[in-house]
C-alpha cells in the first residue's frame, strides 16, 4: 500500500514534494507521506472555488472527523466534478490513504492528527474570514498577529511536525541540537515558506478579494507594495532560519530534503525584491530547470 500510494498518487499531486520525500530516511517517509496526502486533501477541499463556502466548510468537518475517528468518506459527485484529474485520483483513493493512516503506530498517527487538525483550523479561518470578499470589495487581515497566526496554522505547524517526527523515528540520528531550539526554527521555517507564497500570490489573491497582508486599504497599491517590501524582509529572516535548521540535521539526505524548499524560497524572494506591481502580476516563479539546479547544489554542499 505504502509504495503504491507514494509513487502513483503523491508523485501526481506534487512532483517537487515527491523529490524531497525520496531523499528522506526510510523511517520518516511513511508519516511524512500520509501527513502530506491528508493535508493536500483538505487543502483541495478548501480551494474548490466551484463549491459554496458553506459546503466547503461542511466537507472539511467531515474530513476532519474521518481523520480523528476513522469514519468512512463518500465524496459527492458535485465535489468530484470540480477537481483536476490528479486531485480526483487523490480523492478516489482517500479510503486507502485513511486505512494506511490507521495502520501505522499510534505515536506517529497522533503527530499526523495534530498537524492535520491544525492545518484544517487555518483553512476554516481562511474560508470564514474571506467568505464575503470580492475583487471590488477585498478583505485584508487586520494586523501582524493575525497574519503570523495564519502562517502558523497552515505551515508553521508543519515545521513542528517534521521536527517531532524526526526525533520520534530517528532519535539521536535526526539532530544533535536540543529539540526546543530546533522546533522554534522549524516553525519559523514553515511560516516563512507560507509567507513566500502569500507575497508571490498577492495580485492573484487580491483579484479574488483576499489580502493576507494587514493593510488599511487593499486597493491602495503604493500602501500594498510598502507592506509587501516589509514582509519580504521577514520572509528572508524566516527562510534563513530554515537554512540553519537544515544545517543542524545529521543525515546528508535529510539535510538535502529539508534545505531544498528554503533554497527555492530564497530564489523566489530574490526575484521579488524590487519588483514592480506589474511584475508581481506576472507571478514570479523559479523555473523547473533551476529547481533541479538547486537540488544539485544542496547535494554537493
Amino acid at each position: 500500500m505504502e509504495s503504491n500510494l507514494g509513487k502513483s498518487v503523491l508523485k501526481e499531486v506534487s512532483r517537487s514534494f515527491y523529490l524531497s520525500l525520496r531523499l528522506l530516511p526510510r523511517e520518516m517517509r511513511t508519516g511524512t507521506s500520509i501527513g502530506y496526502l491528508l493535508a493536500r486533501t483538505s487543502d483541495t477541499i478548501a480551494d474548490t472555488a466551484g463549491l459554496p463556502v458553506d459546503l466547503r466548510l461542511q466537507w472539511l468537518e467531515r474530513f476532519s472527523a474521518a481523520v480523528v475517528s476513522d469514519e468512512g468518506l463518500k465524496w459527492s459527485p458535485n465535489l468530484m466534478k470540480q477537481l483536476s484529474p490528479s486531485e480526483r485520483a487523490l480523492f478516489q483513493r482517500s479510503d486507502e490513504i485513511l486505512k494506511w493512516y490507521w495502520s501505522i503506530v499510534s505515536d506517529e498517527r497522533e503527530l499526523i492528527e495534530e498537524v492535520v487538525s491544525t492545518i484544517i483550523a487555518g483553512q476554516r479561518f481562511d474560508l470564514e474570514r474571506f467568505a464575503n470578499a470580492s475583487a471590488s470589495e477585498p478583505v485584508a487581515l487586520t494586523d501582524e498577529a493575525e497574519l503570523e497566526n495564519y502562517t502558523w496554522h497552515v505551515a508553521g505547524c508543519v515545521g513542528a511536525f517534521w521536527t517531532k517526527l524526526g526525533h520520534l523515528t530517528l532519535g539521536d540520528r535526526f539532530s544533535g541540537s536540543p529539540i526546543s531550539g530546533l522546533l522554534e526554527k522549524g516553525i519559523r521555517y514553515g511560516k516563512g515558506l507560507q509567507l513566500v507564497n502569500i507575497l508571490r500570490d498577492l495580485p492573484e489573491d487580491l483579484a479574488a478579494g483576499r489580502c493576507y497582508l494587514p493593510v488599511e486599504n487593499p486597493q491602495d497599491i503604493p500602501q500594498l507594495m510598502a507592506m509587501h517590501a516589509r514582509w519580504l524582509e521577514r520572509a528572508s529572516q524566516w527562510i534563513g532560519d530554515g537554512e540553519e535548521y537544515g544545517r543542524e540535521l545529521k543525515s546528508r539526505r535529510l539535510r538535502m530534503a529539508s534545505v531544498l524548499p528554503a533554497r527555492i524560497a530564497a530564489e523566489t524572494l530574490s526575484r521579488m525584491k524590487g519588483a514592480s506591481w506589474s511584475e508581481l502580476q506576472n507571478r514570479i516563479k523559479v523555473p523547473r530547470r533551476q529547481v533541479y539546479g538547486l537540488l544539485l547544489q544542496s547535494l554537493f554542499r
